[in-house]
């Protein structure tokens, strides 16, 4: 028995890991790399077999954010060249979660940018959902930004069942990324998600000059905060961003970071969000052995890959996309 497949067998006994094995995992050498993964998928496998969940963003609203974080085009200090609009109407996000009950994904993802929703937003939104929820039985997530508790009350009352905060990177490397919000603040919100019922997301971006120590804090904070879906994004820097040319991954250190992220948090969903395809590149199917979520389709600002490609990259690994039955999941037309 190698010594990952020992680490394997640690985690599966409840044990967690030492700070100095979590940092083994990201400084192992790349010849390692297969058994590695062969222990995370010996984890992964024993909560979610070989299936994998998919999950589809629709950006209602664009751009016109006041928040300073330093990896996203639609912030204040981003000169990115990206399109910018007010919230969409509500059968635009309609026609979104049609699409995404065609690609099967059982998660539909609301995001809008700001730095948190107006009243009047909420109300838009929670219409939205409850026709949705009528119509195509998806799960919906939002993701509006800090949240209220009777914003988070009415969500709930809506029917929303997961709300996605990301906490991003680590406590102490926040400020180097944004200063007009606190890193208590994205914990405020998602306790307050949890507090009205709705099931946590909460996740990183790797890649932004952070340490390893850093990853290994933030994969040990959202294990505290419980949260039940980690998307795992990989910055993909983009032009007029502060973070623009930052280049620091490469796919086998993303391969590890996954590996980390599931022996940390061995139940939870652990799905490879932003940066995929262009951090990942050709070992993106080996990705799904450490984690059991993906997104399809395009995000916030940058195109993801073709959908059927996700597909049949799901198909020829022999993993199975997790849908609900045909009964549970038929709309109404």
């Amino acid at each position: 028995m190698t010594s990952w497949d020992k680490l394997a067998e640690k985690v599966l006994n409840g044990e967690e890991l030492s700070d100095e094995q979590a940092l083994a995992v990201l400084n192992s050498p790349d010849d390692e790399l297969l058994g590695l993964l062969q222990a995370a998928y010996k984890v992964r496998s024993q909560y979610y077999g070989n299936k994998v969940k998919l999950n589809m963003i629709i950006n209602t609203k664009s751009g016109l954010c006041p928040e300073n974080c330093g990896y996203c085009s639609q912030s204040i200090r981003s000169t990115a060249p990206i399109e910018k609009y007010r919230m969409v109407d509500k059968e635009s996000i309609l026609q979104g979660a049609k699409r995404a009950y065609e690609l099967q994904a059982g998660t539909y993802c609301i995001v809008a940018s700001g730095r948190g929703p107006s009243n009047k937003e909420i109300e838009h939104v929670t219409e939205a959902v409850k026709e949705i929820k009528d119509k195509y039985k998806l799960k919906v997530c939002a993701c509006l930004g800090l949240l209220k508790p009777e914003q988070a009350a009415r969500l709930k009352a809506a029917g929303v069942d997961r709300y996605n905060h990301n906490l991003n990177t680590s406590a102490s490397h926040h400020e180097q990324i944004t200063t007009t919000h606190t890193y208590n603040d994205r914990v405020e919100t998602v306790n307050i998600a949890k507090a009205s019922g709705i099931s946590p997301c909460s996740g990183v971006i790797i890649g932004m000059k952070e340490q390893k120590e850093d990853v290994v804090s933030m994969a040990r904070s959202l294990k505290a905060l419980d949260a039940d879906s980690i998307p795992v994004n990989f910055l993909h820097a983009i032009d007029g961003t502060p973070l623009e040319g930052t280049d620091e991954l490469d796919p086998r250190y993303c391969l590890k970071v996954l590996c980390l992220f599931r022996f940390i948090n061995p139940t939870k969903e652990i799905r490879i969000s932003g940066g995929r395809e262009v951090n990942l590149g050709s070992l993106q199917p080996l990705g799904l052995y450490p984690a059991n979520s993906i997104f399809v389709g395009d995000y916030l600002t940058t195109a993801g890959q073709e959908t059927t490609a996700d597909h049949k990259m799901i198909e020829e690994m022999g993993f199975e996309v997790e849908f609900a039955s045909e009964k549970e999941q038929q709309p109404v037309i």
